[in-house]
């Protein structure tokens, strides 16, 4: 091994070498154990999300595999529909092109060009984490067999009445002429305003006060010319007489009514809302339990119609039927046509404030235009069926969230769920199986040809629908039709249902819900009963930066795993978080606030490192604020795992350690570490099988550091360093060392797999062992019968002495190398015996000249004291250190404590502080005094003990 641990020099190879040598595939043997990694993005890059999931996935599927199952973790990625038609779309626009230049068969062979050479980027990432996926097995979404179940899943559900295309209200992306999903609007906090208008009552109407018109206040101007009602609170009293009767809807000629709604908000505004159907999600649920009429009023790229397009509630339009519109407003942008109509009312006398007003814009994650609620044809799921027996799996515990409290979360989504709009106006993606002819009538099947010889079509036209299904729909297929669905494959027989799912909780409605209902409708076992897709659902927290706020861009608080692992210098951190930025301040306010919190970068702290940091703060379902300075602890840990190694070879190899047989003498340090190692190989079983991936990684840790490398080796020393040490002992001390390292190194390895292979391989000889890879070797298991009672409390008692006199030490400020002569007070049988056979341990360690038992009746010595027990451990002070230097460095400090206090205390008795500084501020005041009364006893004591020698 080299001296020091250079992860760099290390991990590619490995990885490289377990890869070619396909250990991450299913083994064959064994029960199987199977995860699905959620499909990234194709368009993606690995973020902090990322690293901290697949960790945890990696963690899961590494102990899975070193218990002997027949593991498979299904790798795969998402072809993102709008993400990635994006990012083909930028470039011809760079080239001056449209999509529609290119027409749609060569604008998908582009997309298709593009993702063969660049959209491999996470994949390759996720090899950099660790991640043992079985590459071999990887799908994409769009791969041919993905492509038949999906097609196969439509027609199917379209068939049994599940799958129906409809006229209803989405949210509409104007730029890119698509519905998008709720997941994809970003509702973004903004400074606008609220309007107030006057809408004159009809047929001589007044209000209670004798006003002839109604105020209503609104966010959105232009949506008035689709109202249909003026609501208010049937509480009301202002209005109670108006309810049934009608305001003259300004500018359009129309008469709408006065209705009463529980929705309508008593203080809110005026409490006069009006109510657009057509425009807005909570209006649309207003107008249908008022038997309203839909209007649209907005063209796809949502600018103003010439007339608008009213409708009933079943989507259909109204014959004969359209609102109508001021040809001054027609083909205005929708936010032109707002400044438009506000002015207008301002004209006509009936604009009757404006006040500021914050509100959360919904804007399309992509591209950030205001989302826009519209009145379109789609394909919609209709849910409540497949729902009913999804809750039941939850509620029967065939699925299982990881934390329990998801599970309410994933109740409230479903038992009010709503029907499932899954087409979208892409051209990537899965396009719809259905096909119209010249009449409007749809078709649906598997293909044209299927369709034609089903309903006995002939030569007739037909056009095949152009809208693409969501990726969600996809996705929710992923449990089988990644194994080969809809075939009766073997591994869908031998992986089906999956085992655990990790994901995050803002997807549980959207693909984790989905998937259930999908793959329960889709998959039954040999009795008939529907499967689930997975058993488990470990929903993770998110990870947020060391002040506990989300990473964003815009923040300049992303941090991506990679330059954690390599490294990097804050000139070039800086200049990827502004690279792209378009406005100056934002990228001076970014590059300020990252040479702040990082000075000098990210020091490399390899793999390992990263991923021990990721496990040792998942809390179960709690976000974690990433702190950088862990991960340079972990990295700390990582190098003190590294030279416990080299210690241990150092003192084993080309030597006899018991690999072969012989006869071996174990010393009580060596019983020690090894009841210990059972222990904690016990308790980490535990973690990983109830998913508490902290405290797995906290027991690994706190042996490897505190038992192991700050105890056992110390304790092996004296055994090493022994020139008359029998043979019989070293072998038992080295065989010890070996197993007990080695037992580590596996129960490690499913979180720092790297670092853990390349130290067994070095070892493995030693070990007696011969495998190829640590990965393939079986999990620790704790043998109860190695636990030794006897052997921790002797050890615990050697400890607490060594430690004892350590902590004298430094209270007097006596050097480390400096021979002490230590007395034990008040021992029992138990404290003489366990001396007797330590002895050598206890003066080796703690730097001792001698050690002796008080004997009774004798006076003990001026000494500085501590407790072992109901034992004093004893150190004599007379010659041990200059008693009038050390007064007076005592006087020294015991001045500055008393000056400090009498600060303090003439704050506390100022009546005006009391009075005016807040609670907390005069309880931290007092806390102080108390505390610096505490000290300046102890040093009184210390100075009385002192002049006494």
């Amino acid at each position: 091994m080299d001296k020091n641990y250079q992860p760099q020099a290390i991990e590619k190879t490995l990885y490289q070498q377990w890869e070619e040598k396909n250990y991450f595939a299913p083994s064959g043997k064994g029960e199987s154990y199977c995860v699905m990694l959620p499909p990234p993005n194709v368009t993606g890059t690995l973020h902090m999300g990322h690293a901290f999931q697949q960790t945890i996935m990696d963690a899961i599927i590494r102990f899975q595999r070193m218990q002997g199952k027949n593991t498979l973790w299904q790798a795969g990625t998402d072809h993102a529909g709008i993400a990635t038609q994006m990012v083909v779309e930028r470039q011809l626009e760079a080239q001056g092109q449209t999509r529609h230049d290119l027409g749609r068969e060569a604008f998908i062979d582009k997309v298709w060009e593009w993702k063969e050479q660049s959209g491999g980027t996470i994949t390759q990432q996720m090899r950099r984490l660790g991640a043992s996926v079985d590459w071999s097995r990887e799908r994409f979404t769009m791969d041919e067999g993905l492509s038949e179940a999906v097609t196969e899943i439509f027609v199917k559900l379209h068939e049994e009445g599940l799958i129906y295309r409809g006229k209803r209200l989405v949210n509409w992306d104007p730029k890119f002429h698509t519905a998008i999903s709720d997941l994809e609007v970003e509702n973004v906090d903004e400074q606008g305003s609220l309007w107030h208008f006057r809408y004159p009552l009809a047929d001589g109407a007044t209000t209670s006060e004798g006003k002839d018109y109604l105020v209503v206040a609104t966010t959105r101007p232009e949506t008035m010319l689709g109202d249909t009602m003026v609501a208010v609170n049937p509480e009301d009293e202002r209005y109670t007489n108006l309810v049934g009767k009608f305001v003259e809807l300004p500018f359009t000629g129309r008469r709408i009514p006065i209705v009463a709604d529980d929705y309508v908000d008593l203080e809110f505004g005026t409490g006069c809302v009006k109510i657009t159907p057509a425009h807005d999600f909570n209006d649309y649920e207003v107008g249908k339990r008022n038997d309203s009429k839909l209007i649209n009023i907005f063209n796809h790229s949502a600018e103003v119609l010439a007339a608008g397009e009213v409708y009933d509630y079943n989507g259909r339009p109204i014959e004969g039927e359209s609102a109508h519109i001021p040809e001054k407003f027609a083909g205005l942008d929708r936010f032109e046509a707002r400044k438009q109509i506000v002015a207008e009312f301002e004209a006509q006398g009936l604009l009757e404030k404006i006040d500021p007003h914050a509100l959360k814009t919904p804007r399309a994650e992509r591209g950030a235009t205001v989302v826009e609620p519209w009145l379109t044809d789609q394909w919609y799921v209709a849910t409540k069926t497949l729902a009913e027996t999804a809750i039941k799996a939850v509620e029967d515990g065939d699925i299982e969230f990881v934390p329990k409290q998801w599970e309410n979360t994933y109740f409230s989504w479903m038992r009010d769920i709503q029907d499932w709009c899954i087409s979208r106006q892409l051209w990537w993606g899965h396009q719809i199986p259905a096909w119209y002819d010249a009449e409007g009538r749809v078709y649906v099947g598997r293909s044209e040809e299927e369709v034609r010889a089903k309903h006995n079509l002939g030569d007739i036209e037909l056009t095949r629908d152009e809208d693409v299904l969501d990726t969600w729909f996809s996705s929710g297929l992923w449990t089988f039709s990644t194994l080969g669905w809809p075939n009766e494959t073997e591994a869908l027989k031998t992986f089906h249902p999956t085992d655990v799912l990790v994901t995050g909780f803002d997807i549980i409605f959207f693909w984790i819900a989905r998937m259930i209902m999908m793959t329960m409708h889709t998959i039954k076992d040999e009795d008939g009963k529907p499967q689930v897709p997975f058993k488990k659902v470990y929903v993770t927290g998110l990870i947020r930066d060391e002040n506990g706020q989300k990473m964003s861009k815009s923040k300049g608080n992303v941090i991506d795993p990679i330059d954690l692992i390599d490294g990097i210098s804050v000139d070039d951190l800086v200049a990827k978080r502004t690279s792209g930025m378009m406005q100056p301040k934002l990228a001076a306010k970014i590059e300020k606030a990252t040479r702040k919190a990082f000075p000098e970068g990210f020091a490399a702290s390899g793999t390992d490192a990263l991923r021990f940091t990721m496990t040792a703060m998942a809390s179960n379902g709690r976000d974690i604020k990433f702190d950088v300075k862990r991960l340079e602890g972990y990295r700390n840990f990582c190098n003190k795992l590294w030279n416990a190694s080299r210690y241990a070879l150092m003192n084993t190899e080309g030597q006899d350690c018991g690999q072969n047989g012989g006869e071996v003498e174990l010393t009580l340090a060596d019983r020690w570490i090894t009841s210990q190692l059972q222990r904690v190989t016990e308790e980490v079983h535990t973690a990983f099988n109830t998913y508490r991936f902290d405290i797995a990684s906290n027991k690994i840790y706190d042996f490897v550091w505190n038992e192991f490398c700050s105890w056992y080796l110390e304790l092996s020393k004296p055994v090493f360093w022994d020139d008359n040490a029998p043979e019989a002992r070293l072998r038992g001390t080295r065989k010890t060392l070996i197993t007990v390292l080695e037992s580590i190194l596996r129960l490690a390895h499913p979180i720092m797999p790297f670092i853990t292979e390349e130290i067994w391989q070095a070892i493995k000889p030693l070990a007696g062992k011969s495998g190829e890879s640590i990965m393939i070797e079986d999990y620790p298991t704790a043998d109860k019968a190695l636990i030794d009672e006897s052997a921790e409390q002797q050890i615990t008692w050697v400890k607490g002495v060594i430690e004892s006199v350590r902590n004298i030490r430094s209270e007097l400020n006596v050097s480390p190398s400096k021979e002490l002569d230590v007395i034990l007070d008040n021992t029992s049988d138990s404290d003489a015996a366990i001396l007797a056979d330590n002895e050598a341990f206890v003066k080796q360690l703690a730097k001792l000249a001698s050690i002796r038992i008080l004997p009774a009746g004798e006076e003990a010595p001026m000494a500085s004291s501590a407790l072992v027990g109901n034992m004093k451990v004893l150190v004599p002070m007379a010659g041990l250190i200059d008693v009038d230097a050390e007064v007076a460095r005592l006087n020294k400090e015991l001045g500055k404590l008393e000056g400090e206090i009498k600060r303090i205390n003439g704050k506390l008795g100022n009546e005006g502080f009391v009075a005016k500084a807040p609670a907390a501020v005069v309880e931290k005041e007092k806390a102080k005094a108390a505390d610096l009364e505490r000290q300046i006893g102890e040093i009184n004591s210390q100075i009385a003990r002192l002049k006494k020698i």
